[in-house]
């Protein structure tokens, strides 16, 4: 007899079971994902700020904001005007809680660290659901896509603003959706009306869908929907008008036709880019609607940036592209998919699922060297401006605590230590000093050859030249 042989009776076939989740991928990649994004943007923001580049006021105006909640103040912002409460501009309380922040690192590098952190963390549910559902390699590319997508890498080149917050609640919600957790779903979505105000009509919207597919938590689902629509309705007609210094809400105005929605083209060039973010094949799923509120928003509205992909307002978008996008390709463990209101549709082939991670990776990737995170990766871009020595001077000449008017270049640099207004800006409050910078593109390409004669006529007052250099002028009442 064989002493190799095995005569044990051979084991009945069994039928091939789900296929395993890899653990491990499913435990260091999105943690692996998160770090890297979180890096990444991280040092964007350093990038910008040592080579002085300042996209718009807006990073001034939030470091102002934090300032003053990390003083435990009202979110005063004279930036924006004479005793402007920010809070009657947009309706976002939710970001008082990033007071400590102020408190460990009282500077604007804080916000853009912080926002990239958040856009970093919202990675971690989404490439988790990403490998669960389409294996590790493909959930990784997944992974990618979102957390380095146009939308967030957008966001960040911009600098801060209040959607940083919105991007991993929307990203928690939306996966805790798809997992089936209605509740967890639920609580995550209920504070993004405290984020901005037209986010209350996205949670409205996702409360309808929660109730359309989940019949069992309908009531829960009508809730969400009301809770939305009652502080969008609060929020924009009662709270920012009794906050708004004009007692009005200032948005309407830019607000156009609906017959305006589809023209010009640049608008249908946003939406394709947000379908192929989407894999085009999460258009099949019922949560691309939730693109919708936003859209509408930004497609009336007059402004052109509102209607661009270059800009910080697709980022919210990002984390319902993806997610409408896995929902689409459903799930390998089940083999079911959602394809418009079915959700017991047939699992999309290996080669479709490859095909819509791959378009959902392309559409940044097309973009090539206009993305902004690639800037991280060019050395000449770190060396610091020939005009970060002059910068730092002129702010030093600024006495500490003085009122400050100043023009955008060094605006949100000038936040920690002084009481800043915009030296274009509407306030009537005489500064003790200007900073004044003749590169500053608020100045249209024709800034004033004598910058204290031009400050005297602004405020009446006289004005004396304490430094000048590298283009950057101070002038201090005497």
């Amino acid at each position: 007899m064989d002493i190799l042989a095995d005569d044990r009776p051979a084991p009945a076939h069994r039928a091939p079971g789900p296929p395993r989740t890899p653990v491990r991928a499913r435990r260091t990649v999105p943690i692996a994902l998160a770090v890297l994004a979180a890096l990444a943007y991280g040092l964007m923001g350093t990038q910008q700020l040592r080579v002085l580049a300042a996209r718009s006021w807006d990073l001034g105006i939030f470091t102002q904001l934090l300032r003053a909640y990390g003083e435990l103040r009202a979110p005063i912002v004279p930036i924006k005007g004479d005793a402007v409460n920010l809070l009657g501009d947009h309706f976002h309380p939710i970001l008082a809680l990033l007071a400590p922040v102020w408190w460990v690192w009282p500077s604007p590098a804080a916000l853009l660290w912080t926002q990239a952190v958040l856009f970093g963390l919202s990675a971690i549910p989404i490439t988790r659901l990403a490998i669960d559902r389409l294996g590790g390699g493909l959930g990784t590319l997944a992974g990618a896509a979102y957390v380095f997508s146009f939308g967030l890498q957008s966001a960040v080149s911009v600098q801060f603003h209040e959607i940083a917050v919105a991007v991993p609640l929307l990203a928690m919600s939306l996966t805790r959706l798809l997992r089936g957790r209605v509740h967890g779903a639920i609580l995550w979505a209920a504070p993004l009306v405290f984020v901005k105000e037209d986010l209350g009509l996205t949670v409205a919207l996702l409360g309808v869908l929660i109730a359309l597919r989940h019949r069992s938590q309908r009531v829960e689902g009508a809730a969400l929907a009301a809770w939305g629509v009652g502080w969008f309705v609060l929020a924009t007609f009662v709270i920012l008008p009794l906050l708004n210094t004009a007692g009005q809400y200032d948005y309407t105005g830019n607000l156009g036709s609906p017959l305006e929605v589809l023209w010009p083209p640049v608008k249908w060039m946003t939406v394709a880019m947000l379908l192929l973010a989407a894999g085009l094949i999460g258009g099949r799923s019922p949560l691309i609607l939730l693109m919708l509120p936003t859209l509408a928003w930004r497609f009336t509205g007059t402004v052109e940036f509102y209607w661009d992909w270059y800009w910080h307002y697709n980022a919210v978008l990002m984390p319902i592209a993806t997610a409408a996008m896995l929902d689409a390709l459903g799930d390998r463990r089940t083999g079911r998919a959602t394809a418009w209101l079915r959700r017991d549709a047939p699992l999309p082939s290996r080669t479709v699922r490859v095909t819509a991670v791959s378009v959902s990776a392309a559409v940044t990737l097309a973009l090539g060297p206009l993305m902004p995170v690639v800037d991280v990766m060019r050395p000449a871009l770190w060396e610091p401006s020939w005009r970060a020595e002059p910068a730092a001077e002129a702010l030093e000449a600024v006495p500490d605590g003085a009122v400050l008017a100043v023009d955008i270049t060094l605006m949100a640099q000038a936040v920690p230590d002084h009481e800043v207004q915009w030296l274009h800006g509407p306030n009537q409050r005489v500064p003790d000093c200007m900073l004044s910078d003749r590169y500053a593109f608020s100045w249209g390409g024709s800034p004033p050859q004598d910058p204290a004669a031009w400050a005297q006529d602004r405020w009446g007052v006289p004005y004396e030249t304490v430094t000048e250099d590298g283009g950057f002028t101070v002038v201090c009442r005497p």
